[in-house]
């Protein structure tokens, strides 16, 4: 009896086992599917990540050529708005070589070069760049003191003289005034 008893034990166990193989054998089966699944999911994903790299990449090739295609042209209306001034020179030089040096050529003259002083002025001025005011008293920030004179009809510290005008663009100085400030002491 104690060997029938065994037998069957012996039995059961062997069912169990194949069972249990049976259900790996599934496991395993539904394992490699799973891990297929995974390793298609990572190649899909690594397909989309080399795109948008690349792209990305591109992106970045044609903002840094149109950065530097506008920092090239970026004078461009500024030049345009000084070609007017240079054509009133050049008319100038030939009514100078064309005329003789009468009185009356000459004020002719002086009238061109103030009219293109005034040309260059409103270009200049169109394009954000702006003569430095002397009028309102030395100021370091603007101003550079070249020099010191003697003036009884001012205070000391004010300026005195416009040696050269300064000019500012926008906000930023491209060239303080030099100046002569009156010290009397």
């Amino acid at each position: 009896m104690q060997n029938d008893n065994h037998e069957t034990n012996d039995t059961e166990e062997i069912k169990d086992h194949s069972n249990d193989i049976e259900t790996c054998s599934e496991d395993s089966t539904n394992l490699e599917d799973l891990i297929k699944q995974k390793d298609l999911k990572i190649k899909e994903l690594e397909d989309k990540y080399i795109r948008t790299h690349a792209d990305f990449e591109n992106t970045k090739k044609r903002l840094e050529r149109d950065k530097n295609q506008c920092l090239e042209y970026a004078n461009e209306n500024i030049l345009k708005d000084f070609l007017p001034i240079l054509d009133t020179l050049e008319s100038a030089i030939s009514g100078i070589s064309s005329t003789n040096n009468s009185e009356e050529n000459i004020k002719n003259i002086e009238a061109g070069i103030k009219l293109t002083i005034d040309n260059f002025m409103k270009a200049l001025n169109k394009n954000g760049v702006e003569v430095i005011d002397t009028e309102n008293g030395f100021d370091p920030n603007l101003h550079n003191a070249i020099m010191q004179i003697k003036d009884e009809s001012k205070e000391d510290g004010e300026i005195a003289q416009v040696i050269q005008k300064g000019y500012k663009y926008k906000e930023r100085i491209i060239r303080p005034s030099m100046v002569s400030i009156t010290k009397n002491n």
